[in-house]
């Protein structure tokens, strides 16, 4: 990899960049809570070589609705049970949408 590829993954949302503790303090929550998403499966921390925690701004993003909700008064598996199911439901939508734009007459179809 030259510098030039290096610094291109700056612009990726899933590149691993920021460390536990710094995502953390982004998110205004302590370590433990962002252990505690890992734990309800919510995210998954990649690993450095070193075997330290890695968050992307993607996970960071769904790690910062959780916050939002927990903050709201859920528990934790609560809140990320919500994350999940608001990601399946955006998804079904999508898909939904496509398969309307690509179905030829009325949709959904009528009886004949």
């Amino acid at each position: 990899m030259t510098a030039d590829d290096s610094f291109g993954r700056l612009d990726d949302d899933d590149c691993p960049a920021c460390a536990m503790g710094r995502a953390a303090e982004m998110l205004g929550t302590t370590q433990g809570f962002l252990r505690a998403l890992g734990d309800a499966r919510l995210i998954t921390a990649l690993r450095s070589a070193g075997g330290h925690r890695r968050y992307s701004r993607c996970r960071l993003r769904i790690a910062a609705r959780a916050r939002e909700l927990v903050g709201q008064g859920p528990p934790i598996e609560a809140a990320c049970r919500i994350v999940i199911l608001e990601d399946q439901l955006e998804e079904a939508q999508r898909i939904n949408a496509e398969t309307r734009r690509a179905a030829p007459g009325p949709y959904p179809p009528t009886a004949a």
